[in-house]
C-alpha cells in the first residue's frame, strides 16, 4: 500500500523534513523504518504568475481613478536634516521592509524609495495627516513619473483592517531597479492601468490614482529633494496607520491567494 502526502507549503519559508515509513505485514503488524536523513530547503518567491494573480485581486477593488499633483513623503525632520548633511541633498535608495505579502520578491531586496500619492476626496491634496512623521517633502508628479520610467505592480496586502494597500514601483527605464523589477514583477501600461496612470492630454501629463486603495509608490533611483518643497504638515501624526514591517493578514479572502500567506 502506497500513501501520498501533500503539503501547502507557504513561500519564501524555510523548511526541515524527515521521512520515516510504515508498511503493513501479511500478519496484520507494521514495519516501522528508521528516520530518513534530514533534509532542509527553502520555498520560493511568489512567481510572476503568483504576482499577477494578486494584481488581479487588487483590480477587482481599486475603484475609479482620481486626479493627483505630487507624490510626497512623510518623515522626522531629522530624516531630512541627515539627508541634506550627509548626502548633499539627495534621498538614497534603501532596502524595502518586510511589510506586504510573506511571497513577496522585493521584501528586503528591492531598494527604492516610499512615496505616497492618495489624495482627500473633497480636497485633491495629500492628507494633512501622516504616519510616518510631520515633515513631508513633495515633488512635482512628472519628476518621478513620465514616458521614461517603467512602472509594475509589486504586492496587495492588508493589515487586519478594512484597508487594502497596493504597492506599485516606478523605475526609471534602463536602471538597475528597471533590470530587477523586469525579472520578477508585472508591467503595467503607463497609461492603462487599474492603479496609478500618466497621460498626455491636451499637450500636458495628467495622473491619476486608484482611490479604493492605498497606494505605495517605490522609487527606485535616488531623489534631489531641490525637485520639490519640504515642509511641515498641519494635521496630526498618526503612528497607528504605519505600514513599517507590518504583517498581511492571512486570512483575508480579498488579498490573498491559494500558494499561500
Amino acid at each position: 500500500m502506497t500513501v501520498r502526502g501533500h503539503w501547502f507549503l507557504s513561500p519564501r519559508t524555510e523548511y526541515t523534513v524527515a521521512v520515516q515509513t510504515a508498511s503493513k505485514q501479511v500478519d496484520g503488524d507494521y514495519a516501522v523504518s528508521e528516520w530518513s536523513e534530514i533534509i532542509e530547503f527553502c520555498t520560493a518567491d511568489y512567481s510572476k504568475v503568483h504576482l499577477t494573480q494578486l494584481m488581479e485581486k487588487a483590480e477587482a477593488i481599486a475603484g475609479r481613478m482620481l486626479k493627483f499633483s505630487v507624490f510626497y513623503r512623510n518623515q522626522h525632520k531629522e530624516y531630512f536634516d541627515y539627508t541634506q548633511t550627509h548626502h548633499g541633498n539627495v534621498m538614497q535608495p534603501s532596502p524595502k521592509d518586510n511589510s506586504g505579502s510573506h511571497g513577496s520578491p522585493i521584501s528586503a531586496k528591492l531598494e527604492g524609495i516610499f512615496f505616497s500619492c492618495n489624495t482627500e476626496f473633497n480636497t485633491g491634496k495629500p492628507p494633512q495627516d501622516s504616519p510616518y512623521g510631520r515633515y513631508r517633502v513633495e515633488i512635482p508628479a512628472e519628476k518621478l513619473f513620465n514616458p521614461n520610467t517603467n512602472l509594475y505592480f509589486g504586492d496587495f496586502y492588508c493589515m487586519y483592517t478594512a484597508y487594502h494597500y497596493v504597492i506599485v514601483v516606478i523605475a526609471p527605464a534602463g536602471s538597475p531597479g528597471d533590470e530587477f523589477c523586469k525579472q520578477r514583477l508585472p508591467q503595467l501600461s503607463l497609461s492603462d492601468n487599474k492603479f496609478l496612470t500618466c497621460t498626455e492630454e491636451e499637450g500636458s501629463l495628467v495622473f491619476r490614482h486608484a482611490q479604493d486603495v492605498i497606494l505605495e509608490v517605490i522609487y527606485t533611483d535616488p531623489v534631489d529633494l531641490s525637485w520639490g518643497t519640504v515642509a511641515e504638515i498641519i494635521g496630526h501624526q498618526l503612528m497607528s496607520l504605519s505600514t513599517a514591517n507590518a504583517k498581511k493578514d492571512p486570512s483575508c479572502k480579498t488579498c490573498n491567494i491559494s500558494v499561500g500567506r
